[in-house]
């Protein structure tokens, strides 16, 4: 009599950034809004921005300014430029947190290496978590750059640490004001699902330091990472400045909206819902800028100024700097994407350590002051 043996077919099931997250809540019970983007976004292999695949671009998930013209990159570098006589020094250092395809530093060294003095030397460092992105921007910038994984890693130097369009996707806690603060913890059933927990003294600590007050039902984000951020940076600069270019607002137009700001975004289309695509659609929520000053003073870094990027371009002179073959339509129209709609959501906040700077040419159109 032979023996019969049941054919049992193996599926070969691979994990995604969901299935982490749902592990992590059946081990550990309900976690943070702020874990559950830390997750989605930044897990070393599932995770939004660490995993393989176009996020920027048009094959992507959403644009950022260096894509829209070569004259975005070359205004950066005129303005770090500016910010190196200022300072009359003979070495400098940049420090690119989150360079995405590579294309802005691309775009700066190229201005910079045409604009230099050959007395002067310079070297550049991109903070990046992903491995994918590492390789992609490494067949874009030039060979003389190099990468670090956290900005802790690195000497004290001298120069400018910029982020572009990078805080805005740094994980956030949820809070929302009942009788008292409470905190957004997400839990899972059938589905995902939102508890609320009382938040932490963190959390309060937080609005009470920039005298915000919430009214009743009203949510919002807040972005403690961004202040360990500051810290970290303050720790290594010596001395001179942080450029950082990203959607947001004041505290007291911040805390105006009931619903708070955060937003997905997958294949160009914007949604509200970062219970859907986890691992596979961009999360962010706009980027406090109060709260950077008012931590980046406490660390050591002084205020320099506040504008939106639309004035910041035009006191560094991008009209004049717009060429016809540079962009796919007519300059007029480049002009009134890039600047006037795209650029007026977005805001530059510069703040320097251990000089005496003078005006800045892009603060020549300063918004009112945080």
């Amino acid at each position: 009599m032979g023996i019969i043996i049941e054919e049992v077919s193996y599926i070969n099931y691979t994990m995604n950034a969901a299935d982490i997250i749902i592990s992590t809540i059946n081990q550990n019970g309900p976690i943070s809004f702020r874990d559950f983007m830390e997750i989605a976004l930044y897990h070393p292999e599932h995770g939004y921005y660490t995993s393989p695949g176009e996020k920027i671009g048009q094959n992507g998930d959403f644009y950022t300014s260096p894509f829209v013209t070569s004259s975005f990159g070359n205004m950066i570098a005129k303005q770090i430029l500016e910010m190196w006589d200022q300072m009359d020094v003979p070495e400098f250092t940049i420090v690119e947190f989150g360079a995405g395809t590579g294309i802005l530093c691309r775009d700066i060294l190229n201005y910079i290496k045409t604009n230099i003095h050959p007395d002067k030397y310079l070297n550049y460092f991109i903070i990046e978590k992903s491995p994918s992105l590492r390789a992609t921007q490494a067949t874009v910038v030039p060979a003389a750059v190099k990468w670090v994984n956290s900005i802790a890693e690195m000497k004290p130097f001298t120069g400018c640490v910029l982020s572009n369009e990078v805080i805005d996707n740094f994980p956030v806690h949820q809070v929302y004001m009942d009788r008292q603060l409470m905190e957004v913890y997400i839990d899972h059933g059938e589905a995902f699902k939102e508890i609320l927990q009382p938040a932490s003294p963190s959390l309060k600590e937080y609005l009470d330091q920039l005298n915000i007050s919430l009214p009743q039902g009203t949510r919002a984000e807040i972005n403690l990472d961004a202040i360990q951020w500051l810290k970290d940076i303050s720790t290594v600069l010596q001395k001179g400045f942080v450029l950082t270019i990203d959607y947001g607002y004041p505290a007291d137009s911040l805390y105006h909206r009931s619903q708070g700001t955060l937003v997905c975004y997958h294949r160009h289309q914007r949604n509200y819902c970062p219970y859907i695509n986890i691992g596979t659609q961009d999360i962010t929520s706009h980027v406090n800028f109060s709260a950077l000053k008012h931590w980046g003073i406490k660390n050591g870094l002084q205020y320099s100024g506040f504008t939106s990027q639309t004035y910041f371009l035009l006191g560094l002179g991008l009209t004049n700097a717009v060429r016809q073959d540079e962009v796919h339509h007519s300059p007029a129209n480049f002009l009134k994407t890039f600047l006037l709609e795209m650029g007026s959501r977005l805001k530059v906040l510069i703040q320097h350590k251990g000089i005496i700077p003078r005006t800045l040419s892009g603060l020549k159109f300063p918004l009112a002051a945080l």
